[in-house]
């Protein structure tokens, strides 16, 4: 039957018919998309639309930023991000604290500036507190510790792993608040045992500390708020596979051109060893 006669059966004129079967099309070459992105929004469910585009190309879609916006709002994964804060720094203190030599800093390789710092994990019934080392050259985590208290051993367990890690040589920079964990006598004494120099944020200045503070808030938009932890285990083994598993193999960061920091990594030990070979 002739599409003339269709129309005519049916009461629609031929140019409704077309736009009918042009949406059809274009909504079924949307559905592997959408369930790609779908996929994605599951498992990193704070990616925003830059993130999931770029997580798109990665894996091979020719698609733009505008048709991933569309494809996310018509489904209702735009994200709404929660906000909490819980005073971590105790800055109150009599012990010596150290000039900022991070601020300005060039970094070009790993193991150049590793920074530091704290944020609380809530549990059913408490609150659990996490410290974290990270390479700022591929803000890859490297240390971290999770304990019940503020005491120093929650720092030192994050800093003694970053040490068991990498091995650097000296002249690293770490750097951190003015909290005091970070100016006690034990852990200012293993930081100078391994030779690094010392570096601390200006007073009030969280900015100082941006990569550190840049992580956090991923780690909570990304797995603390999602979860209900019910005790100190679960919390450990809940965040030990984000680190060691999500975040440092697999989460794209803007800021290293949307490859995840272990990637990062090999990618430029990688190119160090062609740049030597071409010498």
């Amino acid at each position: 039957m002739k599409i003339e006669r269709m129309c005519e059966l049916a009461g629609v004129n031929r140019a409704g018919y077309y736009r009918h079967l042009n949406r059809e099309e274009a909504s079924d070459g949307d559905m592997e998309m959408r369930d790609a992105i779908q996929r994605i929004a599951v498992e990193f469910p704070y990616y925003g639309r830059p993130r999931i585009t770029a997580e798109l190309k990665r894996q091979g879609w020719e698609v733009n930023h505008k048709r991933v916006y569309r494809i996310m709002q018509e489904d209702n994964l735009l994200c709404l991000r929660r906000k909490k804060f819980v005073a971590t720094t105790d800055s109150h203190h009599g012990r010596r604290v150290y000039p900022n030599l991070a601020r300005g800093m060039e970094v070009s390789g790993i193991n150049q500036l590793w920074v530091a710092d704290i944020t609380y994990i809530r549990l059913e019934r408490e609150f659990v507190y996490l410290a974290v080392v990270l390479d700022a050259y591929s803000r890859r985590v490297i240390g971290w510790a999770l304990e019940d208290t503020l005491e120093d051993r929650l720092t030192l367990g994050a800093l003694h792993m970053a040490l068991n890690l990498r091995q650097p040589g000296e002249g690293t920079v770490h750097h951190s608040d003015r909290g005091s964990q970070y100016c006690s006598g034990d852990y200012i004494g293993l930081l100078e045992q391994h030779r690094f120099r010392i570096s601390m944020s200006r007073k009030a200045s969280p900015w100082d500390n941006a990569a550190c503070e840049s992580f956090i808030k991923s780690l909570k938009y990304e797995e603390v708020y999602r979860q209900e932890y019910r005790d100190q285990a679960e919390a450990r083994a809940c965040i030990e596979r984000f680190l060691e598993q999500v975040y440092n193999e697999r989460r794209i960061h803007s800021a290293l051109g949307y490859v995840p920091p272990a990637e990062f990594e090999r990618n430029a030990a990688a190119e160090g060893v062609a740049a030597g070979r071409a010498r």
